[in-house]
């Protein structure tokens, strides 16, 4: 039996009603999310391909440039911003559970629909990563000045970067400090958008009550959530490893899933109504 809870916020006047789930929902999430993928055709495939050859130019950009030490700090900032970025496919996946039909055009519908809210949360989605930006570059500068430290024989180059400051095992301390207060960001923000962007593009609410929503959903789940937020930074990162290639996949696959996320943890309206009336004949 799902259990429906009402959460007060300060953000709707009537109460958030989440639902309690199962620990192990996340991996029936990444079934229904590959079932998406595969019901997509070629749009959500092409969608990866576009954030993969987006990925392709950064780094070439940064290998031109030769400031090899924002490459991290960038894949690792990106899923700061990830959720409102991947906005159309999870309009992909309403459609689909429309029973409607899939094209290019598809995903382009869920910014016609509620720009100004997706906007919005946009907006507060690329504080969190300007701020992780400017975190990443003082750590930096506070560990290694303006260059990094450069092993005998290491090449000059990205790989030699990554060989240098990260699998030296020399720079225990600044890997330390920085992937805490990026543990810490990067969460804060999966508590605020993980509902909120479906949400967003599903219904029409404001970016405050969909964030609200987000935060009472994460915390009354929180063990499930855990589990969802490691898998969705396993799968994007087993995705960027492999030359952004794998992100064609990964990253629409997290994308879908994150949709049936949504449909998990928030009652549809009537559905919140029907419980809500139930609750108060019971009480009576």
């Amino acid at each position: 039996m799902v259990e429906t809870i009402a959460v007060q916020s300060a953000f709707s006047s009537n109460p958030i009603r989440v639902r309690r789930i199962d620990a192990q929902r996340p991996w029936a999430w990444l079934g229904d999310g590959w079932n998406d993928f595969t019901a997509s055709g070629m749009v959500s495939l092409a969608w990866g391909l576009l954030f993969a050859a987006v990925g392709l130019v950064i780094v070439a950009a940064l290998h031109l440039w030769r400031i090899y030490n924002l490459a991290l700090p960038l894949a690792a900032g990106f899923m700061l911003i990830a959720p409102v970025l991947v906005a159309g496919l999870y309009q992909v996946s309403r459609t689909l559970e429309r029973k409607e039909r899939v094209t290019m055009a598809t995903p382009f519908a869920a910014w016609r629909r509620h720009p100004g809210e997706l906007g919005a949360m946009g907006l507060v989605l690329g504080l969190f990563f300007l701020a992780w930006m400017r975190i990443a570059t003082l750590l930096f500068a506070w560990f290694f000045g303006t260059e990094p430290p450069t092993l005998a024989g290491a090449v000059p180059d990205l790989r030699g970067f990554i060989e240098s400051v990260i699998l030296s095992g020399q720079n225990i301390v600044f890997l330390v400090i920085s992937t805490a207060i990026g543990a810490v960001l990067a969460f804060a923000v999966f508590a605020l958008s993980a509902i909120a962007v479906p949400m967003l593009v599903d219904r029409d609410v404001g970016v405050f009550e969909a964030m609200a929503t987000s935060i009472a959903a994460v915390k009354a789940n929180l063990w499930p959530m855990i589990v969802w937020a490691i898998l969705i930074v396993l799968f994007t990162a087993a995705g960027t490893i492999v030359g952004f290639v794998g992100l064609t996949v990964t990253l629409p696959l997290i994308a879908h899933a994150t949709w049936h996320a949504y449909r998990d943890l928030v009652p549809e309206p009537e559905a919140a109504s029907a419980a809500g009336t139930e609750k108060e004949k019971q009480s009576q």
